[in-house]
């Protein structure tokens, strides 16, 4: 049988180069967008031209309410899921903590910290053996910025990071009797559009020159670590962050 794999934030970026590649291996995806629906339908009608099978859902993640609802329509669409990629996330416009207020700081936690474990805990409800599922996997995407903590630019969207590595820390030894690895991937500089958010689209060129290979990565080359991550090569897989970050 087909597998399934839910990514969130799947419209651009590292999940539209994941859903692309994880197409190409054979599974079924579910391409979860918050805003961008022409983007999310373009890169199913692209997958399903290739041959493959896709369904665009529309949800907010940090909202409980819509993350019900995408959960019930994957269900509808497919009637399994096998792999979760926790990919959605933002930050805001560089600023030292000072300058942040507090509504700021709570989207930036609310999209990558509480949509992480609430898309985590449908996702467990339905691949757990507990609850009689058959296994499966769950990616979280992090940052290096967990690891460096983003001084004078994002340190609240590194500090979301941080949880997201405590998150797979914990999930990965809860759910090993479960039938379920949880894993995580933490790119470093990446040509994403995800710079542009934070008010400096060319982000990638003033900073490259900190990074040991001397140049940002691309999306997909973090797409081939989810998979990785995501498939049987990575059977005894678990509780691994591991860095896309060109020696960074």
């Amino acid at each position: 049988m087909q597998k399934v794999m839910l990514i969130t934030g799947a419209s651009r970026g590292i999940g539209a180069a994941t859903a692309r590649l994880a197409a190409q291996r054979g599974y079924a995806l579910g391409i979860n967008y918050r805003q961008r629906r022409d983007s999310a339908d373009a890169l199913v009608r692209e997958i399903e031209a290739a041959g493959g099978r896709a369904v665009a859902l529309g949800a907010d993640v940090g909202d409980e309410n819509q993350v019900l609802r995408m959960f019930e329509q994957l269900d509808q669409a497919f009637g399994r899921l096998d792999v979760l990629v926790n990919n959605a996330g933002m930050l805001e416009r560089q600023m030292r903590l000072e300058d942040m207020d507090g509504a700021r700081i709570e989207r930036v936690l609310r999209a990558n910290v509480l949509g992480s474990f609430l898309c985590a805990r449908e996702a467990i409800r339905r691949m757990s053996t507990r609850h009689g599922g058959q296994g499966g996997a769950i990616v979280n995407l992090s940052s290096i910025a967990a690891r460096i903590g983003a001084p004078d630019e994002y340190v609240d969207y590194a500090a979301a990071k941080g949880a997201i590595d405590s998150m797979t820390l914990g999930l990965a030894k809860e759910l090993a009797g479960d039938g379920i690895r949880v894993n995580a991937v933490r790119p470093g500089v990446i040509r994403t559009e995800i710079h542009a958010s934070g008010g400096e689209p060319d982000r990638v060129e003033r900073v490259r020159q900190a990074v040991p290979m001397g140049r940002g990565g691309e999306a997909e080359e973090v797409a081939a670590a989810i998979l990785w991550l995501a498939g049987e090569e990575a059977s005894y897989t678990s509780g691994a962050i591991l860095d896309v970050a060109g020696g960074r």
